[in-house]
């Protein structure tokens, strides 16, 4: 008798959660279908789904059910009444689930806080990778396709130095700027994601592909665009407003007079979002744009990671106190070696750390693990060491 209960409690809960599963499922197609009805953008649509409770059930209103409700008109319901491409939608689905994509929907508790904030926010987004969008610290950093080496080494010495803060890099998969933030993330072993212009079948331009296929394992790619969707010129100015909506702060770096960076910029302000601007040589093309947001307050100029530290409000990685005389008496000449060598840096990379105290890097590894077991040093992604 108690086995034939708990087959019956077994199949109800099975009936239960495919029932949970085809209201979710539906609940993603009928958001997918609402983007397509005419006249209905992000705003709009998010009324929709308000008023009616979900988006399946926004299909099912009708003239009486609105009443005077004076954000819906009755030429609104006719279009969503009228829409029949469900075919679309259907091989958007087949898409999704055989590549792998997530659709992080608005009314979803796992949508990115910081971009729900901005009102022309997406109803959804396409997600491909392993990301974590809710993390404490989100740094977008954009600029010209352009880039100088000033502006490419300008781009490692910034995230290498607020890297023990282990920000989330936010950029576009563009040429230069963009493509040289995500290079240094990945090689600080910092997550990064690249907000894309075009559906996620493809990686424009093709040349980052390589690049992007690494970001899918420490981060990913997002679009709000449906596959098949060209790297139209249209589409980035709107893809730029889902990056400034999704970081703390943006950092132009290198950017002309005129382009994406500086939309990035301006929207980012219009979000109530910090805006930060490396500051270039007056006459050189690539530096207009920064040079111009900082003489017209735009952004506030920076020139290293403690800039960017002070201004967030971040607290400084501070240098560790001196080590107990006992405790120094305790380590062997290679580590005490080591030891006085971090206590001079924050935090210091393996290959830096092995040239200044001169030691190999085969011993170098062993002698910090060592002390990783002493609790005296922690180890970081990309290989980076510090003092506890």
């Amino acid at each position: 008798m108690l086995t034939l209960i708990l087959i019956m409690f077994a199949c109800d809960k099975v009936k239960n959660l495919k029932s949970l599963h085809k209201l979710l499922d539906e609940n993603l197609k009928y958001t997918l279908a609402l983007s397509k009805v005419p006249r209905i953008g992000n705003e709009t649509a998010k009324k929709l789904i308000a008023f009616a409770g979900s988006a399946t059930d926004v299909f099912r209103l009708s003239k009486k059910s609105i009443g005077e409700n004076a954000e819906i008109s009755e030429k609104l319901i006719d279009e969503i009444q009228k829409f029949n491409d469900f075919g679309s939608i259907d091989r958007e689905l087949r898409f999704i689930e055989n590549n792998h994509i997530d659709v992080i929907l608005w009314d979803e508790k796992r949508y990115p806080a910081r971009l729900k904030e901005c009102k022309d926010a997406p109803v959804f987004l396409f997600t491909k990778g392993k990301m974590t969008l809710e993390v404490p610290k989100v740094i977008a950093i954009v600029g010209t396709r352009n880039a100088t080496q000033y502006g490419k080494e300008m781009c490692k010495k910034l995230i290498q130095s607020i890297l023990p803060h282990q920000p989330l890099i936010v950029s576009g998969l563009a040429l230069g700027i963009d493509i040289a933030a995500h290079k240094e993330a990945l090689q600080a072993g910092l997550q990064t994601v690249c907000v894309l212009g075009h559906g996620l079948d493809k990686i424009y331009p093709q040349s980052n592909s390589s690049v992007a296929d690494k970001m899918l394992e420490n981060g990913g790619w997002i679009s709000e665009y449906f596959s098949g969707t060209i790297p139209d010129k249209n589409n980035f100015p709107m893809r730029n407003r889902i990056i400034a909506g999704l970081c703390d702060a943006v950092i132009v770096v290198e950017a002309a007079q005129k382009g994406g960076a500086l939309i990035t910029a301006r929207i980012a302000n219009s979000y109530n979002r910090d805006v930060f601007a490396v500051p270039g040589r007056v006459g050189d093309v690539f530096s207009q744009g920064c040079n111009y947001l900082i003489r017209t307050n735009q952004a506030a100029m920076i020139e290293s990671g403690e800039d960017i530290e002070y201004l967030l409000g971040w607290k400084k990685t501070s240098k560790p106190a001196n080590l107990q005389p006992k405790l120094m008496l305790d380590l062997n000449p290679e580590e005490a070696k080591i030891v006085e060598m971090l206590r001079s840096y924050d935090f210091l990379a393996i290959d830096d750390l092995s040239a200044k105290t001169e030691i190999s890097l085969g011993q170098l590894s062993a002698t910090l693990l060592t002390l990783e077991m002493k609790d005296i040093v922690a180890s970081m992604p990309g290989k980076i060491y510090k003092l506890l």
